[in-house]
């Protein structure tokens, strides 16, 4: 879907809930908006996917159900084959799902219960199993409905959310529907642009079933709708970058310091300093073991390569830069952590990625972690939950909640990777990146990520600001390059070029 500074705001499922019962409180019958729903669902499925041989609407027994009974009323209306498979017996319909059904009975809509049906063969499938209040995991008979949907390989229009995923969260909650569209009502759920949402959701459409703009603004001045997070604006955030002065110098972009590379692992080190460097800072060194000084020279000569063997070495070369990232293929040996001990003793600000997070974790150099405000965590699951003390399942399964987690025990601000990347900071708005691909899933694409931070941050942007920029233009990047040389060969450092072209746009 096209994310617009009009439609960036994201919600719970509570929210929407009580933005869906102010409209009605509003004077708007719930049937109505219903109806509005459904409607809005058959003319997606009708552009979407034309003339089908058959429509196949699954319903549940809550609103989500009601709405794929008036999908298959409006079809039958325009004599499209249409059948409707329940998951509820109709006596256990209540309130507008009820009269929903009464109107696809009324227009003579087929309907048979789900264990009597065979999968369908042809056409479109419905998906109004299970809306956004679903508690739990999926039951064992709507679990076979949604492995039967996913099974006949046919086009899936989703209402509101493919049945199973957390609206919240972006977890799938057992079983969940693999949607080909998603159409989403009131307001775009957070679940459905992070964890395993991008992956089962298809294109996403809002429709916002035409509530009055007043709803929302009276319920966020209330504080009850107060968007849960937002997508991140690569375009917006552009405009925290201030323009250069005709006689500005390098010493006014800030000095970035790469503080890894351990034996076998020099490429990450500079990777990052070459991403710091295209993204604007003035001066770039890197401290790496002795041996990969040669041939981060011999790649960029506008790096400064410092060769260390120890955290005393490393001491007196603290006092030029004036931001740090720490971890692109710094291991976990004695040098690593000597490396680590040095940078945090510096107090300057920097970015933590890789291997500097889980030493940090492992409390080896900091036993007594005290939040910070001047230094980004940049982790992946993984590292999460390390530096949670969880596993990885529980940190995907509330990515919104680890990422905040993080953030309020370390302080500064946090990128949790992944599909969707969760950015917190102190001003408490999360930020969602909607852009990116699995083409991202290789070596060094997070070493080129704290580059970027690094190159930010040493150009005056606030941590939480920096973060916000690096993840979505890091993603961005990553779309340019996807689209020259394809997912499957993406290399991290193909993203680079792009970095300078969105920059300079």
């Amino acid at each position: 879907m096209k994310i617009t500074a009009s439609n960036c705001s994201l919600y719970t499922a509570s929210q929407v809930y009580a933005l869906d019962a102010a409209a009605i409180a509003s004077g708007i019958p719930g049937i109505q908006l219903m109806k509005r729903a459904g409607t809005a669902a058959y003319d997606l499925l009708l552009e979407r996917f034309p003339e089908p041989a058959r429509v196949t609407v699954y319903c549940g027994a809550g609103k989500n159900g009601g709405d794929g009974y008036v999908v298959a009323a409006l079809a039958q209306q325009r004599l499209i084959p249409v059948q409707v498979i329940q998951l509820a017996a109709p006596e256990k319909l209540t309130g507008e799902a009820r009269q929903a059904y009464e109107f696809a009975l009324q227009e003579g809509v087929y309907m048979q219960p789900f264990a009597q049906t065979s999968a369908p063969q042809v056409g479109v499938i419905v998906d109004a199993l299970l809306g956004i209040g679903l508690q739990g995991d999926v039951r064992p008979d709507f679990a076979a409905a949604i492995e039967q949907i996913n099974h006949t390989g046919l086009p899936v229009l989703a209402i509101d959310i493919p049945s199973g995923l957390n609206a919240d969260s972006g977890a799938a909650q057992g079983a969940v529907v693999n949607a080909t569209q998603t159409i989403t009502y009131i307001g775009i759920k957070r679940g459905l642009l992070t964890g395993r949402g991008p992956a089962v959701c298809g294109d996403i459409v809002l429709s916002t079933l035409d509530i009055p703009a007043v709803i929302y603004s009276q319920l966020s001045i209330n504080g009850s709708a107060k968007p849960a997070a937002e997508v991140l604006l690569l375009s917006a955030l552009l405009d925290l970058l201030a323009s250069r002065e005709a006689d500005a110098h390098k010493g006014d972009f800030g000095h970035v310091m790469i503080i890894g590379g351990d034996t076998g692992y020099g490429g990450a080190a500079i990777m990052a300093a070459e991403a710091a460097a295209r993204t604007g800072a003035g001066l770039v060194s890197v401290a790496t073991r002795p041996e990969h000084v040669s041939a981060i020279l011999a790649r960029r000569p506008e790096v400064m390569a410092c060769g260390v063997v120890s955290g005393q070495e490393l001491e007196p070369l603290l006092a030029r830069p004036t931001v740090l990232v720490i971890g692109p293929g710094l291991g976990r040996s004695p040098w690593s952590e000597q490396m680590l001990q040095q940078a945090v003793k510096s107090g300057l600000p920097m970015v933590l990625d890789a291997d500097a997070l889980n030493i940090l974790a492992a409390g080896r150099v900091v036993p007594t972690i005290k939040p910070r405000n001047n230094w980004l965590l940049t982790p992946h699951p993984g590292e999460a939950a390390r530096l949670l003390g969880v596993n990885t399942n529980d940190v995907q399964a509330d990515r919104f909640g680890s990422a905040a987690s993080i953030q309020q025990k370390f302080g500064g601000a946090v990128i949790l990777k992944g599909a969707g990347s969760v950015v917190a900071g102190e001003s408490g708005v999360t930020g969602v990146v909607t852009q990116g691909n699995p083409g991202m899933a290789s070596g060094g694409m997070g070493d080129v990520l704290s580059g970027i931070v690094g190159g930010l941050m040493a150009q005056g942007l606030s941590v939480e600001n920096a973060a916000r920029l690096s993840a979505v233009l890091h993603a961005s990047a990553a779309d340019l390059a996807a689209d020259e040389v394809g997912q499957r060969g993406l290399l991290a450092t193909d993203l680079i070029p792009y970095l300078c072209q969105l920059l300079s746009d």
